[in-house]
């Protein structure tokens, strides 16, 4: 069986670092994922809670804040706990095993757009295999040049 979540969206606010009473650091942080199709009448985006802990949690807590565009990667969870006048509370979660950065540390966060994360663009893929376009490519056989490869040769 397979529980693995990928999510991109934005930090609907600042983490906040918090720790267990042994120590260990979580953050715990809601990211706004757009829908792919919108509905009329339905809302735009998915809120989606997620939970991170130790070095995750501290390098969040550290860099990111709200609007930040950030790529999650983990496993959902549920849990239950009872609250303060005694009902039960069911919680479903995304467990956070890694966080990837989409945005350079100082870039504003745009308003409904998931492609301000091209500043991180790679470059154009290179075909090997192409012709260079000023066609100052020269082969290192000429059109008379015949190649003679014995049978013992072949791999096959």
């Amino acid at each position: 069986m397979i529980n693995r979540v990928v999510l991109i969206g934005r930090l609907t606010k600042d983490p906040e670092l918090r720790k267990t009473q042994s120590g260990t650091s979580v953050v715990s942080y809601t990211i706004a994922v757009n829908r792919r199709s919108q509905t009329p009448g339905q809302p735009d985006a998915d809120f989606i809670n997620c939970v991170a802990w130790n070095k995750t949690a501290e390098l969040m807590a550290q860099y990111l804040h709200k609007g930040s565009l950030i790529g999650v990667e983990g496993r959902i969870q549920t849990r239950s706990y009872d609250n303060q006048q005694g009902q039960r509370v069911y919680v479903t979660e995304v467990v956070t095993d890694s966080v990837q950065f989409l945005e350079p540390k100082n870039a504003q966060p745009q308003q409904n757009s998931y492609n301000s994360y091209n500043s991180y663009s790679q470059p154009a893929p290179v075909n090997p295999y192409a012709a260079p376009a000023d066609n100052s490519f020269s082969s290192a056989f000429d059109a008379d040049d015949t190649l003679d490869i014995a049978s013992d040769d072949l791999p096959f």
